[in-house]
């Protein structure tokens, strides 16, 4: 007895695999990548006087920016040097009780 085999299953699987590749770069991988980009920018219009936050949640003012690291002040005359990259935007309801 010969086995048939439906070429058109192959085509549609193929096709279903496709469809997923593009669903999964357009749901997870481009968001992803723009929030990268637009964090990084964020990081390059770091100045003096920004409020930021640190990785650690620590909420502090950038008193200098040089390279990849902040001198930034955490409280009165006590300043913490820190890399670019652990600051964050304060969230909007952390920055109403400022």
């Amino acid at each position: 007895m010969p086995i048939l085999i439906d070429i058109s299953t192959g085509w549609k699987t193929g096709i279903m695999i496709a469809a997923m590749i593009v669903v999964f770069y357009f749901f997870l991988i481009r968001p992803q990548s723009q929030k990268a980009k637009a964090e990084e920018a964020y990081r390059k219009s770091l100045e003096k006087g920004d409020r930021v936050m640190t990785s650690g949640g620590i909420h502090a003012t950038i008193v200098s920016v040089k390279d990849n690291y902040a001198l930034v002040e955490i409280a009165k005359d006590t300043q913490i040097k820190v890399r670019l990259n652990t600051l964050t935007r304060i969230p909007e309801p952390d920055r109403k009780n400022l």
